[in-house]
C-alpha cells in the first residue's frame, strides 16, 4: 500500500511554481524570487497575518493562468510563445519600443505574405489583442486558484496583476488603491526580478523607480527602493538556498490544509494549467488519469495505489509547459530539433516534481512515461524491469489517449483501431498486462453504454 504523501503547502506550491517559470520563458526560480521580493516589501510596509499569507500565494501563483494564452500568441504573432512572453516583460510600452518588439517577434520563420497579414492584424487591432491576451490569462488564473481553495483575495491579486497605478493597465483599467494590494506588490516584484536577472540590481532599481507613479504605487516603489540599496537584499535573492528561505517565510501556514484531498485538488489544478496550453491537449491529463485508474482497477490495485497513480497521470506532462506552442501545435511532422525539444518534456516533469521531497517516487514515474520496454524510449532509454509497474500503466493510458484524441496532424482514431495499433507494440513499447487490462475496461465500457 502506498504511504500517504506528507508535504507542506509552501513546499508544494513553491516547487510547482517552477513549472510556471517554464511557460513564461523565465529563468528557473522566477516565481520563488518574486515571492521573496514581494514578501520582503509586504513585511516592510507592515502587512501581517492573513494579508501576508494571501500575498505569499499570490506571488507564487501569479503566473498560473499564463499557459491559457500561449496558443493564441503563437497564432497571432507566428512566434515562440515562451520567447515572446520573456521578452515582452522587458518592454516599457512606449510606442517606438512596442513597434520594434512586434517587428522583431512576429513571423520571422513564416512566409512573407503570412507575416505581412499577421503584422497588419496586430497593428490594426493591437490594443484589443493585448487586452484579450491578458484578460484570458488573469481570469483563467483566478479560476484555477479558486480550485485550489484559495480565498478571493488571492484570486483578485491574480486578476489585477497587470493593472497600473495610473489606470492605463489591463484588462479593466483599474487605478490607484482600487487595485489589489497583493497585485500592486506582485507587479513590482515581477519587474524587479525580470530586470535583475537580465541586467543586474542597478537595472532593477532604476526600472522600479522609473515606473513609480505610472505602473507602480509610489509608496510601494519607495519601500522597494529603500530595501534595494542594501547589498544583503541582492545577496539573499541570489542565495542557493533561496527556495528554503521562501518556504520558511510561510511560517505555520506552510502545512495548512494539506491532506490527500488537497493534493488531489492541486494535481487537478496543475493539470488544467498543462492542458490549457494547447487546444490539442485540452483534457488530455484528466483523460490519462481516467484511463490510468481504469487500468489499475482492472489489475486489482488498491484504492491508495490507484489514487497515487491518478495523481501521477494528472501531472505527468507538466514539463510540456517548457515546450513552445510553435512545436506543440505544428500541423506537420516536427523536425529533428523540434523532436529533441519535445523529448525533453518528461525530464522537465521529473525535475519539477522532484523538487517536492514527498514526490520523489511520483517524479520518477512521471519522468519515465515515454520509456519503452525495449529501451528505445526517452529521455533515458531505460528498459525492461527498470520501468516500474506504475510507469507502465501511465504509459499505456497516455498512448491510448494520444491515439483516440485529435492532434494537429490527424483526427482521433476509433477505440478499436487504437487498440489494434497498440497491440502490435506489446512487449516492445507496451506492457501486455497493462494493455489487456485497458482492453477489458474498454469492453466493459462499451457493454455498459450499449
Amino acid at each position: 500500500m502506498t504511504e500517504p504523501l506528507r508535504v507542506g503547502k509552501a513546499e508544494l506550491l513553491s516547487a510547482l511554481s517552477y513549472a510556471l517559470d517554464l511557460t513564461e520563458g523565465q529563468p528557473e526560480g522566477h516565481g520563488v524570487r518574486c515571492c521573496w521580493i514581494g514578501m520582503t516589501i509586504g513585511r516592510a510596509i507592515g502587512l501581517s497575518g492573513a494579508d501576508l499569507n494571501d500575498l505569499y500565494y499570490t506571488l507564487l501563483l501569479k503566473d498560473i493562468g499564463c499557459s491559457s494564452n500561449a496558443a493564441r500568441i503563437c497564432e497571432l504573432y507566428l512566434t515562440d510563445d515562451r520567447e515572446f512572453k520573456r521578452d515582452a516583460k522587458l518592454l516599457d510600452e512606449s510606442l517606438p519600443q512596442v513597434l520594434r518588439f512586434v517587428l522583431s517577434h512576429t513571423g520571422l520563420k513564416a512566409g512573407l505574405s503570412e507575416r505581412f497579414r499577421s503584422l497588419v492584424t496586430i497593428f490594426t487591432t493591437g490594443g484589443t489583442i493585448a487586452r484579450e491576451l491578458i484578460e484570458t490569462r488573469c481570469q483563467r488564473g483566478a479560476e484555477i486558484v479558486r480550485m485550489m481553495r484559495f480565498p478571493e483575495t488571492v484570486a483578485t491579486g491574480i486578476l489585477d496583476l497587470d493593472e497600473y497605478w495610473n489606470g492605463k493597465g489591463k484588462p479593466t483599467g483599474l487605478s490607484g488603491t482600487g487595485i489589489s494590494i497583493h497585485a500592486r506588490i506582485a507587479l513590482i516584484a515581477q519587474v524587479a526580478d525580470v530586470f535583475h536577472t537580465s541586467a543586474g540590481p542597478l537595472a532593477a532599481r532604476r526600472e522600479v523607480e522609473r515606473r513609480a507613479g505610472s505602473w507602480f504605487d509610489p509608496q510601494l516603489a519607495a519601500a522597494f527602493g529603500a530595501l534595494a540599496i542594501d547589498p544583503a537584499f541582492w545577496a539573499t535573492l541570489a542565495a542557493p538556498d533561496l527556495k528554503a528561505i521562501v518556504i520558511a517565510m510561510a511560517g505555520d501556514d506552510s502545512s495548512d490544509g494539506v491532506d490527500e484531498d488537497y493534493l488531489d485538488d492541486v494535481a487537478v489544478a496543475f493539470a488544467e494549467v498543462v492542458d490549457s496550453k494547447s487546444p490539442f491537449t485540452s483534457g488530455h491529463s484528466k483523460r490519462v488519469a481516467l484511463f490510468t485508474d481504469m487500468i489499475a482497477e482492472e489489475m486489482g490495485l488498491d484504492e491508495a495505489r490507484r489514487r497515487y497513480l491518478k495523481r501521477v497521470a494528472l501531472l505527468h506532462d507538466i514539463g510540456k509547459l517548457g515546450v513552445s506552442n510553435q512545436i506543440l501545435d505544428k500541423p506537420g511532422k516536427p523536425d529533428e530539433e523540434e523532436w529533441q525539444t519535445i523529448r525533453s518534456h518528461p525530464a522537465l516533469s521529473e525535475m519539477i516534481l522532484s523538487k517536492i521531497a514527498a514526490f520523489a517516487d511520483l517524479a520518477r514515474v512521471a519522468g519515465a512515461h515515454h520509456e519503452r520496454l525495449d529501451g528505445r524510449g526517452y529521455p533515458n532509454g531505460i528498459s525492461g524491469d527498470a520501468i516500474c509497474a506504475g510507469t507502465r500503466i501511465v504509459t499505456t493510458a497516455d498512448i491510448f489517449d494520444a491515439l483516440t484524441a485529435d492532434r494537429p496532424y490527424r483526427t482521433a482514431m476509433p477505440v478499436s483501431q487504437a487498440l489494434g495499433i497498440m497491440e502490435k507494440d506489446l512487449g516492445t513499447a507496451l506492457d501486455p498486462d497493462c494493455f489487456h487490462a485497458l482492453a477489458r475496461a474498454m469492453r466493459k465500457l462499451e457493454k455498459a453504454a450499449a
